[in-house]
C-alpha cells in the first residue's frame, strides 16, 4: 500500500508539473523583464545580440503598464512581424534597421527566461521602429533644413496605448500599414520601386554610346541600343524591329515619351542631354524613388483635405479640394543660387494689379548694378524710389555707384502694369521667406522643360483659374468680373474664401496611376543627403515632448 500510494503521488506530481513549471517560468520572465526595464530606465545603452534598443522610454512604459507580462509568446505573431520587416523594402527601407537578422534568430525556442525577456525587447523595439518610420520617415527633415515647419507630431496618439492596440490587432500587418501614408501618390511610387527593382534584377539596361545626335530617319549602329534602352523601361513596346538600325517613327514616338517623363525637351532627338539621362543606372533610379518615398512620409500628415502643392523640382502646382485635384499648372521656380524654400503656410488673400517691391537681394545684385550703368533704367520700367517711410526720393540725386555691393537705404517699387514682373495677380500666404505665387508677363518660359528662372517666388501659368477657385464666390466673381476688376488697373486685395494650406515641396520622382514614372532634375542637389541618411544607422528623432 505504501509503495502504491507513493507511485500515485508521483504520478499526480508529474501530471501537475507542466502547468506548475509554466507558471514558474512565466513569473521568471516577468522578473527578467522587470530587470531589463530597470536597465532601460537607467538611461544606458541596452543591446540584444548586438542590436541596440532604441525606443527605451516607450518600451519601459509599455511593459511597466502591462506589469511586465510578455507580449511575443506566440510564434505566429513573431513570424508576422518578421514578414513585415522583410517587406519594408517595398517602402524603400532597409530591413536591417528593424533587427531583421536578430528577429529571425528569435524565432527559435527560448533558452531561458533571460533570453525570452531579451526577445521581448528586441521584437517590441522592431515594431516601434517600423511604425515610427512609416509615420514620420526615417530621417528628421528639421535636421536637414532648419526652416522646416511641416507638422511632425503624434497627433494626439498615446504611444503606449497605440502599441498595445497594434499588438492586439487581429492582423499585425494591417495595424502597422495604417501608419504608412495613405496617399495614392505613395502607393503609385511604391509600385514604381518594385518595377525598377525588377528591371535591375533582370540586368538593368545597357548604356547608349555617345556620338552625334541620333535623329529620325537616320541609320546608325547605336539605334539598336537606343531601342533596347527604351524597351527596358516600357517606353517602347519591343526592342525588336525588322530594321533595328533605322530610327523609325515608332522609335521617335517612344523617345518623345521618355523625354517628357524625364523633364527633357520632347524633340525626338537623342542628343547629349537625353543620352545622359538614359545612361543613369537602374540602381540610381531606384535610389531616387526611395528618396522621394521618404519625402512623402515627411509630409503625409499635411496632405489631407484642401491643399495647394507646389512641386519645386517638378515645376508644377496642383490644387486639391475635397480630396479631388481640381486645378494644375506649370510653374517657374527659383534658380539654384536663389532657391525656392520648402515650407508650409496658409493662403490668405489675392492682390489684383500688385506693385512690386524689389527684394533686397535683387536690388543689390541686379538693379543697382544696372542703375550704375544706366540711370534711365527706372523710368523705362515704371519704377519709383521711396524711403522707408514711403516718401518719394528723386533718383537723380542718388550716387548709385556708392551703393554697389552695399545695402541700399531706399525701396524701389514698380507700378502695376503689363511689364510688372508679378503680372496682374499675386497670391499671398504670409511666411518668413517673403515668397508668394504670382502671375508673370514672361509666358514663354512655361514652354521650357526646366523652369528654374525666378528669384525664389513661384510664377504661375494659370493664375486666373486659381484665383476663381480660391475666391469660391461665383455670385460675385466670375472670369469676366475678375478680368474687369483687373482691367481697371486699381490695386486691390481680396480675402479668399478657400484659405488653403500651401505646401512647397521638392520631389524628384513621381509616379502616376497608369504606371508612368516621372523623374525630375535634382535642381538644388538635395537627393544625395537624403539617400545617405536612408542608408545610415537608424535613430529616433521624435518631437520634443515625445522624445525617446
Amino acid at each position: 500500500m505504501k509503495r502504491g500510494a507513493l507511485g500515485a503521488a508521483l504520478a499526480l506530481l508529474l501530471a501537475l508539473a507542466p502547468p506548475l513549471l509554466a507558471a514558474r517560468a512565466a513569473g521568471t520572465i516577468e522578473e527578467a523583464l522587470r530587470q531589463r526595464v530597470a536597465e532601460l530606465r537607467a538611461g544606458g545603452e541596452v543591446r540584444v545580440d548586438g542590436a541596440r534598443i532604441a525606443a527605451r522610454r516607450l518600451i519601459a512604459n509599455f511593459y511597466g503598464q502591462r506589469e511586465f507580462r510578455p507580449a511575443w509568446t506566440r510564434l505566429p505573431r513573431r513570424l508576422e512581424l518578421l514578414r513585415l520587416v522583410e517587406s519594408s523594402r517595398a517602402d524603400g527601407l532597409e530591413p536591417g534597421d528593424y533587427h531583421e537578422r536578430a528577429l529571425r534568430d528569435g524565432l527559435a525556442a527560448d533558452a531561458g527566461p533571460g533570453a525570452a525577456a531579451d526577445r521581448e525587447l528586441l521584437y517590441t523595439d522592431s515594431l516601434i521602429r517600423l511604425a515610427y518610420t512609416l509615420y514620420f520617415g526615417k530621417l528628421d527633415p528639421r535636421q536637414l533644413d532648419p526652416r522646416w515647419n511641416f507638422a511632425r507630431t503624434l497627433d494626439g496618439i498615446d504611444p503606449v496605448h497605440a502599441l498595445d492596440e497594434v499588438l492586439h490587432a487581429p492582423s499585425l500587418a494591417k495595424a502597422v500599414e495604417a501608419y504608412a501614408p495613405r496617399l495614392a501618390a505613395y502607393r503609385d511610387l511604391k509600385q514604381a520601386l518594385a518595377r525598377y527593382r525588377a528591371i535591375a534584377a533582370a540586368g538593368g539596361w545597357r548604356r547608349v554610346r555617345g556620338g552625334p545626335t541620333l535623329k529620325p530617319g537616320m541609320r546608325d549602329a547605336r539605334v539598336a541600343a537606343l531601342r533596347a534602352r527604351l524597351a527596358a523601361t516600357g517606353d517602347l513596346s519591343s526592342a525588336r524591329s525588322a530594321d533595328a538600325g533605322l530610327f523609325d517613327p515608332a522609335l521617335e514616338a517612344a523617345l518623345k515619351r521618355y523625354q517628357r517623363r524625364n523633364g527633357l525637351e520632347a524633340d525626338g532627338l537623342a542628343g547629349r542631354r537625353t543620352l545622359a539621362a538614359m545612361n543613369v543606372s537602374a540602381q540610381a533610379r531606384i535610389d531616387q524613388i526611395r528618396v522621394n518615398l521618404e519625402r512623402m512620409r515627411w509630409v503625409a500628415q499635411n496632405l489631407k483635405g484642401d491643399y495647394l502643392v507646389v512641386d519645386i523640382a517638378g515645376f508644377h502646382a496642383r490644387l486639391t479640394l475635397g480630396g479631388r485635384e481640381v486645378w494644375s499648372s506649370r510653374v517657374v521656380v527659383g534658380r539654384p543660387y536663389r532657391s525656392t524654400p520648402v515650407f508650409r503656410a496658409t493662403l490668405r488673400s489675392i492682390v489684383l494689379n500688385p506693385t512690386w517691391n524689389v527684394p533686397p537681394t535683387i536690388l543689390e545684385e541686379d538693379v543697382v548694378p544696372k542703375l550704375v550703368k544706366d540711370p534711365g533704367f527706372l523710368a523705362r520700367n515704371h519704377m519709383r524710389v521711396l524711403d522707408f517711410a514711403g516718401r518719394a526720393v528723386d533718383p537723380a540725386g542718388i550716387d548709385w555707384a556708392r551703393y554697389a555691393g552695399r545695402k541700399l537705404p531706399y525701396q524701389i517699387v514698380q507700378a502695376p502694369g503689363d511689364d510688372n514682373p508679378l503680372g496682374r495677380l499675386k497670391f499671398l500666404f504670409p511666411n518668413a521667406h517673403d515668397v508668394y505665387l504670382h502671375d508673370t508677363p514672361a509666358k514663354a518660359l512655361f514652354e521650357k522643360p526646366e523652369r528654374a528662372f525666378s528669384s525664389g517666388c513661384i510664377r504661375v501659368e494659370k493664375p486666373l483659374e486659381l484665383a476663381l477657385l480660391l475666391l469660391d464666390d461665383p455670385a460675385r466673381w466670375s472670369a469676366e468680373t475678375l478680368r474687369a476688376a483687373i482691367a481697371t488697373g486699381e490695386t486691390r486685395t481680396l480675402a479668399v474664401k478657400r484659405q488653403v494650406p500651401v505646401l512647397l515641396l521638392y520631389w524628384t520622382a513621381e509616379a502616376r496611376a497608369d504606371g508612368t514614372v516621372e523623374f525630375h532634375p535634382d535642381l538644388y542637389g538635395r537627393d544625395a543627403t537624403v539617400l545617405k541618411g536612408l542608408d545610415a544607422p537608424f535613430r529616433f528623432s521624435l518631437p520634443q515632448r515625445n522624445r525617446d
